[in-house]
Order: C-alpha cells, then sequence, then structure tokens
C-alpha cells in the first residue's frame, strides 16, 4: 500500500480526474495537496463529495497538507490576517477529520511570535479532534527545533521532505534526532541544488541511508510520494503514476529490509 499526492499534475481545480488515475495505478492512499498554497476554505458539502469519491475509487487520505495562504497565514503580523490563517488551518482539520486522517502538514516559517499565538490556538482544537500537526522541513530543521523545543509530540510532530533534505546540510543527523516525532513522509528525489519533487530513484537523494532511517523511526504508515510531473520527462500522467508506484514499492521493500536487519 502506497500512497501519492493529489497535485502531481496540478494543485488547483479539479481533483477528481487526479484521483481516477491515481487509483487505476494501484495506490492505496493520497496525500491531499490541492489548494494547498492558496487561502480556498472547503466547504462540509464540498468535502462529503471528496469522500464519496474516494469511496468510489477505493481510496483513503493519509495526510491533508494544510494551507499556509496567499493573503491569510497564521505567521502575518496583521491580527485579522493572522486570525483568518488561524481559520484556514481550522478548516483543513475538520477536512481531515472528515475524511478520516489523523495528521494534517503545515510548513514551518520562521519561529515568530505570531505563530506561537497561532499554535496556543490551534492546539486545543487539535486535540478536540486527534488531529495532530507535523511540520515540514523546509531546508531550516534548526527552526523545526525551536518549535519542538515549545510543544509536545502529542500535538506537534515532523513530516521529512526527503527532497528539501537533499538541499539541506544535516538533515539526515537531525531526522535520527527527531525519528521519535515522525509523523508524515514527502518522499521525492532532487539533484541536491533544487526542489525538483521528482521521483525516487531518478536523483541524488541516498535512500539507502535514508531507509535505514525511517526504518527506526515512530513512523510506520506507507510511502507516501510528493511527487510532480513538471520536472520529469514524462507527458503521459499513467506513465508517470506507474514509475511513481515502482519506485515507492522499491523504497519500501528497502526499509523492510531494513527492519529485517535490525
Amino acid at each position: 500500500m502506497y500512497s501519492i499526492t493529489t497535485d502531481y499534475s496540478t494543485d488547483k481545480g479539479n481533483p477528481f480526474p487526479c484521483i481516477e488515475k491515481i487509483s487505476n495505478a494501484g495506490f492505496s492512499y493520497v496525500h491531499w495537496c490541492h489548494e494547498w498554497s492558496t487561502d480556498y476554505l472547503y466547504s462540509n458539502d464540498e468535502i462529503g463529495e471528496i469522500k464519496k469519491y474516494m469511496t468510489i475509487f477505493g481510496l483513503k487520505v493519509l495526510d491533508v497538507h494544510a494551507s499556509y495562504g496567499l493573503e491569510t497565514s497564521w505567521g502575518a503580523l496583521d491580527e485579522n490576517l493572522r486570525q483568518a490563517g488561524v481559520d484556514l488551518v481550522k478548516n483543513r482539520i475538520d477536512m481531515a477529520v472528515q475524511l478520516n486522517s489523523d495528521v494534517i502538514i503545515m510548513h514551518a516559517p520562521e519561529y515568530t511570535d505570531p505563530i506561537r499565538k497561532s499554535l496556543d490556538e490551534l492546539q486545543p482544537y487539535t486535540k478536540s479532534r486527534n488531529i495532530k500537526i507535523a511540520i515540514e522541513n523546509i531546508i531550516n530543521f534548526p527552526i523545526v527545533d525551536k518549535y519542538f523545543s515549545d510543544y509536545e509530540p502529542d500535538f506537534l510532530g515532523l513530516c521529512y521532505d526527503s527532497g528539501h533534505g537533499n538541499i539541506e546540510k544535516n538533515s539526515y543527523e537531525w531526522l535520527d534526532k527527531f525519528k521519535e516525532r515522525l509523523l508524515s513522509i514527502h518522499i521525492h528525489d532532487n539533484d541536491g541544488k533544487k526542489d525538483l519533487h521528482q521521483i525516487p530513484f531518478t536523483g541524488t537523494v541516498d535512500w539507502e541511508r535514508l531507509s535505514k532511517l525511517l526504518a527506526k523511526s515512530s513512523y510506520k504508515k506507507c510511502v507516501s510520494l510528493e511527487v510532480s510531473m513538471h520536472n520529469m520527462k514524462i507527458n503521459d500522467e499513467n506513465e508517470f503514476l506507474a514509475q511513481s508506484f515502482n519506485a515507492a514499492e522499491k523504497l519500501s521493500d528497502m526499509i523492510s529490509s531494513s527492519n529485517r536487519l535490525d
């Protein structure tokens, strides 16, 4: 069982054609990433339609990428925009609950007073709904460290992004440090210079080392790909998804082998 991001082709507009292709490719889960960088609010009716389509195509939502927003943001200095940003995150929390997921993922901006205020407001909201927030490494693990020093694992954990980690110095050491807080993974590849979201095993990520770290971490869910067609020389969606599935299967086997060796 493997997962892939819904926005492998586009992150806006109608997601249902992508969902059908993901199902046909053999995936069991999706990382919901549509509208991840917009101020879009999902209505209950729309979430109900998404849930219906997921059931039709035999898929489940692994986790939800919450939005930082274009205008509204949980880190905004303007109090009205910050509060609207918190409401945007709450919308994704409610979406995750309705889609039977237990994790939302947030990019980790600079650790500021507005961010701390937003987290303090979100903490009781998430706990009352049995949702955790996974802070994603955006080539800035020292910032993630600051988040974790102030908030407990039952509220805040890590989403390790292998593409970002391949660019950041010492990311594997940081992942090892936080392996017990690992809630989600974004798996993709690149050249070590740019965030390309390529299919695993096509770039320079040290998959052997990463698979061993994942094997001994607290993360026990499936391999979850956050790949994009835009930086791959594959124009056919079905072929792209087939190659992505094969890569997820290969990495999953590597992680399983590391577990058996331990």
